[in-house]
């Protein structure tokens, strides 16, 4: 089976910029109840995945309560490298079944590096088990 049978196409799936404001991408999680969100430079490339945590620990680190004081910071200052890695759109099932162990979601790649998708957990498990709901 290939990866692009479970794919959900970018142009479904909720991401921000690495040059959006922190509000912003908070005000993106918030809106769509989601705890990590893949994160695209302005190139579409790859950059990384932020989760809730990442704001939160960024922001009391800060020490600036005040939303609106985090206008001036961006998403890109709180990317954690090898958070969340994205696989090649070449990747195997197994590989794939690997990474769903630790990752709710794993972003899919083109052989540049773009940003082409998400495959999630829950449809790798449905693979695994055969339940096409």
């Amino acid at each position: 089976m290939n990866v692009l049978m479970l794919l959900k196409p970018k142009d479904t799936v909720q991401y921000i910029y690495e040059s959006n404001t922190l509000r912003q991408g908070l005000e993106k999680m918030r809106a769509h109840s989601y705890t990590a969100i893949p994160v695209i430079t302005v190139n579409g490339q790859y950059a990384g995945t932020v989760s809730e945590g990442d704001f939160l620990y960024y922001l009391v680190d800060l020490r600036e309560g005040e939303i609106k004081n985090q206008k001036k910071h961006h998403i890109s200052d709180i990317i954690r490298k090898n958070f969340n890695p994205a696989v090649r759109i070449d990747v195997t099932m197994d590989e794939l079944l690997k990474r769903a162990v630790n990752q709710n979601f794993i972003p899919v790649t083109d052989s540049l590096g773009t940003f082409i998708g998400i495959v999630t957990r829950q449809d790798i498990i449905r693979h695994f088990i055969g339940n096409t709901k």
